[in-house]
């Protein structure tokens, strides 16, 4: 083929190609683009035009009006019925009982353009349409009187349907009533959390004042708070919720200014008008307020019930609270920790705030929950509160990071519970990416110690280097799965193994549950079925097998924190009637102590945590009960261990860990060394041997005045015994206690005995201190 054939072939190529484009093209055409848009606009119009026509104005709905929740134990008895008169108000007021300037501050927070529009806003409802058909969820961008729409006539259901619904009636409703009447309506049916439905009901939540007598400042918070009237509670909101309101706040007051409603000379001077306590319903006194919080806050955010929805009634709740392990919690934080207040003649007492949260690991359930002395005085509970830190109680995490990541020591050592690490105090990491060296308990060192010992006495220094040689990212994975919850400042550095995320006692309780569970992610649920006749019933999961650890992991992290419990910082929360494995804790500056533990048949966290009851500042603990530095080895222990004793049957207190450990990675007891036994002097008081446990109770002072002498053995109070005065006695223990126990101990006290203080467990270093082990009268 010569070069003329070859052009003439290529043309005639490009001749067809131009052809079938050409050909495509007559199918899509401008034009007809242009024609099929339109059609299908026009066939739109047409059909909103028969459904203007077809839907017609209905009623007000029942759930616009009051009815009552009922709240149920597991068994189902009653526990409290919500929804009645005082506790989730109506009431009804006229235009001219709001101030008009108040009035405003509804339409500047919600709807600036609202006395100018047709009712609807056509952008916010598609992008609403487009977020329910993608599964994205509820948005913003409905008008005043489309939310009226909704709160009175329809529903909280996010389906097309329902905004179809929405758009056509709330166009007749704005073709039919004046502006001023939907307002009305508006304000009127709007619920504003604390039970309050309405302004008026609202105003006297809030302020304990009448709807007419609202300040516009008042009034500003009211219509800032319809966003997200729980969350936006400045007396209960998170830190990140309450900057939020507070924007919200001023949000509203400029928005007034560009309206012309405000001068903004008067908006500069305007100062946030903090709202009063909340007045609760006597029906919730004692534990009852904090049980049904929780439950509601699980729907409300696990389940994503919407808040108005469920305030609107009808629920028949069950929870998953055992009535007697319920009663068995109240009554243990009383012994063990009210008693021994004095809230009203001592200053330290009264910051004292406890909570506790109680699972069963083989189904989620939240069996017993404590939120604090009395609801209707302090409504923050301290079960589920998440402003405190969990501290060395998130240590075993650290360590099953190590295990469940075959993680190894910076000289190439598998990490086990026998692996040897430096304890010095501020020991500076090695290998990191950032310098680390935290200081441990009263600045103690240790030297050399094995991971055990560091767990049993919390060093600091040990688990700040473990954490580095796992990783931090690897240890906030494995722990997410073990159950923890990441609440924003859940951070991935080394830091983290001091326990310096937020956390709450149903957090820990559902993670060592996960423990407890040979590795099974653990969510607690305080609920366990959620009723309402219009909808699908609610039983929440409490447990997945999914996403957790390997059984090995978890039952290795349990062989260790038995030993917590019988040689370290957990002995006052151990018993020979139960097999359990615990840790404590105690935060930065003593702000929170904790205790939380695990038998194979119950997992619980109690918290203690100061705070200033004016201020609601976190403050020290130290001094409560005049008892010195209150760790987690103390009033946390003995609630758990007095808790576990009334709520466990024989049948689940015989229960035995069934455990499989990492080869090589657990714990194994040291041969004990023989000591010699003395001769006694007097054949008649020879007495049985020593228990191998410390005393349950600081036994009294001998009445002899000089001991008899005699060849005693070496006790392990004289080593340890000194160094902290704990909560026994008055001395702080600064003596480092370098006696090998030959000294009785001169002084009356508690447990540690070893040396010449008084004072009782100290659990020292790291909450686990020197608990000493030597007798008082001693053993001849």
């Amino acid at each position: 083929m010569g070069r003329a054939d070859a052009r003439r072939a290529r043309q005639r190529g490009s001749r067809r190609a131009q052809g079938e484009k050409k050909g495509i093209r007559r199918f899509f055409t401008i034009k007809k683009v242009l024609g099929t848009f339109f059609g299908l606009c026009l066939l739109g119009m047409a059909g909103f035009a028969a459904l203007y026509m077809l839907i017609e104005i209905p009623p007000g709905n029942a759930s616009a009006k009051t009815q009552s929740n009922v709240y149920k134990y597991s068994d189902g008895s009653i526990l409290a019925r919500t929804g009645t008169a005082g506790s989730y108000d109506r009431e009804n007021v006229a235009l001219d009982n709001i101030p008009e300037k108040v009035q405003k501050t509804f339409v500047a927070a919600e709807n600036m353009s609202f006395y100018e529009d047709n009712g609807i806003d056509f952008k916010g409802t598609a992008r609403g349409l487009l977020n329910t058909l993608s599964g994205k969820g509820k948005q913003g961008g409905s008008t005043i009187t489309q939310q009226y729409v909704k709160n009175y006539y329809l529903t909280s259901e996010q389906t097309v349907s329902r905004k179809l619904k929405e758009l056509v009636i709330s166009l007749k409703v704005d073709d039919k009533y004046s502006k001023e009447t939907i307002l009305l309506g508006y304000i009127n049916t709007s619920y504003y959390g604390r039970g309050a439905a309405g302004i008026q009901a609202a105003a006297q939540a809030y302020y304990r004042t009448d709807a007419k007598k609202l300040t516009v400042e008042q009034g500003a918070y009211l219509a800032a708070l319809l966003q997200a009237p729980s969350s936006y509670d400045v007396l209960t909101a998170t830190p990140t919720n309450k900057k939020l309101v507070m924007d919200r706040w001023n949000y509203v007051l400029d928005n007034m200014v560009k309206m012309g409603e405000l001068d903004q000379a008067k908006r500069a001077g305007m100062k946030f008008p903090m709202p009063l306590p909340v007045q609760s319903d006597p029906g919730l006194k004692g534990q009852t307020g904090y049980l049904v919080e929780a439950a509601k806050q699980q729907l409300m955010v696990r389940e994503k019930i919407d808040e108005k929805e469920l305030a609107a009634g009808g629920w028949t709740i069950t929870l998953n609270i055992d009535k007697k392990r319920q009663q068995a919690l109240e009554k243990a934080v009383q012994r063990q920790l009210e008693s021994k207040l004095d809230r009203k003649g001592n200053k330290q007492d009264a910051n004292v705030q406890a909570g506790a949260t109680s699972v069963d690991p083989k189904t989620g359930a939240v069996v017993a929950l404590y939120g604090g002395a009395e609801y209707l005085t302090h409504q923050v509970s301290n079960a589920t509160r998440t402003d405190y830190q969990p501290a060395s109680t998130f240590k075993p995490f650290v360590f099953a990071a190590a295990l469940e990541n075959g993680s190894e020591t910076q000289d190439g050592e598998p990490i086990t519970a026998n692996t040897v690490y430096d304890g010095t105090s501020k020991r500076k990491t090695v290998g990191g990416e950032v310098p680390f060296a935290p200081e441990n308990e009263d600045d103690r060192s240790y030297g050399d110690v094995t991971v055990q010992e560091g767990m049993a006495k919390s060093i600091n220094s040990v688990f700040a280097q473990m954490i580095v040689d796992v990783g931090p990212k690897l240890t906030k994975e494995t722990a997410l799965r073990a159950g923890m919850q990441d609440r924003g400042d859940f951070g991935a550095n080394p830091a983290m193994s001091l326990g310096t995320m937020r956390a709450n006692t149903m957090d820990m309780a559902g993670a060592y549950a996960s423990l407890a569970a040979h590795g099974r992610t653990i969510t607690p649920s305080i609920v366990k079925k959620a009723e309402q006749k219009d909808r699908e019933d609610i039983v929440p999961p409490g447990m997945k097998d999914a996403d957790g650890l390997q059984r090995e992991t978890a039952d290795t992290v349990t062989s260790v924190l038995q030993n917590v419990m019988k040689d370290g910082s957990g002995r006052k929360a151990d018993s020979d009637e139960y097999q359990a494995a615990g840790k404590t804790g105690t935060s930065e500056n003593n702000r929170s102590a904790w205790f939380t533990g695990y038998t194979p048949k119950l997992a619980t966290a109690v918290g203690l945590f100061g705070q200033d009851p004016k201020t609601g500042a976190q403050v020290t603990l130290t001094g409560t009960a005049h008892a010195g530095r209150a760790n987690g080895g103390g009033f946390p222990a003995q609630i758990w261990r007095d808790y576990t004793l009334g709520a466990l049957s024989a049948k689940d207190k015989a229960a035995e860990f069934d455990l499989e450990v990492k080869e090589g990675a657990d714990y194994q007891t040291p041969t004990p060394t023989p000591t010699p036994t003395p001769t006694p002097t007097e054949p008649e008081e020879t007495e049985p041997p020593e228990p191998t446990k410390p005393p349950q109770h600081t036994p009294e002072p001998p009445k002899q005045t000089t001991p008899p002498t005699q060849t005693l053995p070496p006790a392990n109070g004289g080593q340890n015994g000194g160094q902290d005065g704990g909560q026994g006695g008055t001395d702080p223990g600064t003596d480092p206690g370098t006696d090998p126990g030959t000294d009785p101990g001169t002084d009356p006290g508690g447990d540690a005995n070893g040396g010449n203080d008084t004072g009782g467990d100290a659990n020292g270093g790291n909450d686990a201190g020197g608990d000493g082990g030597g007798q008082w009268p001693p053993k001849p």
